[in-house]
């Protein structure tokens, strides 16, 4: 899924492509009508790639619910966000059983499904990337544990003591090897 450089902007409709960027502003593309202009840093963006849902266990970031929308509608669109909400509660209840009810509203859900149905239509929605990622990583599961228990835990080996003497004094362990240290000095001619 194409979710990286797209983005939304507060108070305005719609989600942007993120073209270009300069010191102070990026250069966005309407996914709507293709018009280019710049967002500012005073302006409040958000990432989708960054956005989640709230669930009564834990937060679900938007590509997996958009996973799960693809799969109920078979790659079509999704229901319209101008729909009754009655039914859009209904439909996100489908795809996302243990959303948070309390601190998810229904402008939220509003959003999910318009955002949906505006990168269907673009062509930014790509799935097949996601359930690659997907069955990569339910592949990859039992290898990671199958290596965890096939390396045990090497024991350090015992440092051995060294043993170091000055000029002229003997080792006094028995089979230390015996180390000298020598003090060069140079002095100068008088």
């Amino acid at each position: 899924m194409k979710l990286t450089g797209i983005i939304a902007i507060s108070g305005r409709p719609g989600l942007f492509k993120v073209i270009a960027q300069g010191k102070n502003n990026v250069i966005v593309e309407s996914l709507i009508d293709n018009k280019r202009f710049p967002a500012y840093s005073s302006d409040r963006i958000s990432a989708l790639e960054d956005i989640s849902i709230y669930t009564y266990e834990e937060e679900k970031p938007l590509k997996e619910i958009f996973l799960a929308i693809h799969t109920k509608e078979n790659g079509g669109e999704a229901i319209s966000h101008k729909d009754s909400e009655n039914n859009l509660v209904n439909y996100i209840s489908e795809i996302l059983p243990n959303y948070d009810k309390e601190r998810v509203y229904i402008s939220d859900i509003k959003k999910l499904f318009q955002w949906y149905n505006l990168l269907h239509k673009s062509g930014n929605l790509n799935l097949a990337e996601v359930i690659a990622e997907n069955n990569e990583a339910a592949n990859d599961e039992p290898k990671k544990e199958e290596k965890k228990e096939k390396a045990p835990a090497k024991p350090k080996a015992a440092a051995k003591p060294k043993t170091t003497t000055e000029k002229g004094s003997a080792a006094k362990s028995s089979g230390a090897k015996k180390v000298t240290a020598t003090k060069t000095s140079t002095s100068r001619g008088k």
